[in-house]
């Protein structure tokens, strides 16, 4: 059956999208004090885990795998995209609101 690949493929992109927000509004919280928003939070948290993987192979040599160490990576990578993004700005990299 060719649509059950199609569902499980959806099904990623959703737990992977919805992943993303939470990291994404996770970081801007730390970060910030507050979250940018459910769309700019999405992007971050997508974009951080990105960072945050390629950080980790970088590091040590292998891709993180599970849900907990790909969520903590994940958070690590956004904070870490969050500080940059103030530091192109000109902000205090933490600043609270």
């Amino acid at each position: 059956m060719p649509n059950t690949h199609i569902w499980e493929a959806a099904m990623h992109l959703i737990g992977f999208l919805i992943l993303g927000a939470i990291v994404g509004w996770l970081a801007g919280l730390i970060m910030r004090g507050s979250g940018f928003g459910l769309i700019w939070d999405i992007v971050v948290g997508v974009v951080g885990a990105f960072l945050g993987g390629w950080l980790f192979s970088l590091i040590f040599g292998t891709q993180p795998s599970g849900l907990i160490v790909d969520f903590i990576v994940a958070l690590i990578g956004a904070c870490v995209l969050v500080g940059i993004i103030h530091l192109i700005k000109r902000e205090p990299i933490r600043t609270t609101t």
